[in-house]
Order: C-alpha cells, then sequence, then structure tokens
C-alpha cells in the first residue's frame, strides 16, 4: 500500500480519459491542488456521475482547452484562461467539451484528504483494472469501501448522505472480505489536521 504520491506522477484513467497530475505536497491541510487532462470526449468526477462534497469547495481553473462544469442542472462553459467554483455540497460534474485535450488545475479548499483521496482512485484504475467496468464504474463494494475509507469526501447526488454513510459502513466490512483493498490510505484525524505526512 502506498502512503506517498511521488511529485510529478501521473496517472492515466483509461476509462474516464482522464489523467491527473500530481506535482505538489500530499498532505498540505490548507488546499489540496493537482493537475487534470481531459482527452476529447473524456469526463470527470466518477465518469460524470453527478456527486457533491460536502467539505470543501472545488476550483477549476482552465489552462488550455475548454470544459462544461454543471452545478444544480446549470451548465457553465470555461475556456483556456478561466475559472470556476463548485460551492461545496452542491451537485455537479464536468467534462470536456473542446476539440482537443483541456488541461487544467482542480485545487479543494481545504484539502481535507481529496489529493489522497484521488490519487487513490487513480491508482486502482491502473493496477486493479478488473475492479472496474468497461465503462470505468468502480464495483460496488469497492465505492462502498473507498468512500467510507474517505468519509465526507465524496458522495452522490440524489441519496441522502446519512443513507449513503450507513450503507458503505455496513459494506466496507465486505468489500475487505471480497479483496479489495485502498491503494493509498488516510492519515490519521491527528496527522491530517496537523499536516504531517504519515
Amino acid at each position: 500500500m502506498l502512503t506517498e504520491i511521488a511529485r510529478g506522477t501521473r496517472l492515466r484513467n483509461v476509462f474516464n480519459k482522464e489523467t491527473f497530475v500530481f506535482s505538489g505536497p500530499l498532505d498540505n491541510p490548507g488546499v489540496a491542488r493537482f493537475g487534470v487532462i481531459l482527452e476529447k470526449g473524456g469526463s470527470g468526477g466518477g465518469n460524470a456521475l453527478v456527486h457533491v462534497h460536502p467539505g470543501a469547495d472545488e476550483h477549476f481553473a482552465v489552462k488550455s482547452g475548454r470544459i462544461k462544469v454543471v452545478v444544480d442542472g446549470r451548465e457553465q462553459l470555461v475556456d483556456a484562461g478561466g475559472t470556476a467554483i463548485v460551492p461545496r455540497g452542491r451537485p455537479h460534474y464536468f467534462a470536456n467539451v473542446g476539440e482537443s485535450n483541456a488541461d487544467l488545475e482542480i485545487s479543494f479548499v481545504p484539502a481535507q484528504q481529496h489529493l489522497r483521496f484521488f490519487a487513490n482512485f487513480a491508482t486502482l484504475t491502473v493496477k486493479q483494472p478488473a475492479w472496474f467496468s468497461s465503462a470505468g464504474d468502480p464495483n460496488f463494494l469497492l465505492i462502498a469501501l473507498v468512500l467510507h475509507t474517505y468519509r465526507d469526501h465524496l458522495y452522490l447526488a440524489g441519496v441522502p448522505i446519512w443513507l449513503q454513510k450507513l450503507l458503505f459502513a455496513l459494506l466496507a466490512p465486505v468489500a475487505r472480505l471480497a479483496g479489495y483493498r485502498m491503494a493509498i490510505e488516510p492519515l490519521s484525524e491527528t496527522l491530517a489536521r496537523a499536516g504531517v505526512a504519515a
């Protein structure tokens, strides 16, 4: 199991044509920042599933290309040089709508452990592709394990969060029994608050 991501690590999710570029500190408590390259037709945010981040605002800064960010069903087009913000708790997804790759920087404020969370999922798509469907959807037990382990980072929109928390807590041990494992574990609460790497 990894506890760190080397600076400059690039992880490509073949399913949704999304490459993560990790170039900053893994455990900055103030902001989680990483690069994303979306290929033509690529989607971000769990294969464009509508989702929420209950504890952090998500910021998009587009370096090249064009993306759409859909928040509460309202679409915003963001071109190179533009930015968009998704306030915490708002249902959203994003996708590349240009004719070439879209290169963007994504930040979460406060950081929580979003960088570890996304690095975990990206690593699993590379190391354990059999745990994902041909469309890129993670096995439901894997979803339960990851979203329970990284509580309060991401939930599906449209389903009460309390119900998801309960369901994931019940299914996480089943997922472990079935052989699913995390690629990157979160820091303990104390270390995360102090901003100290494991």
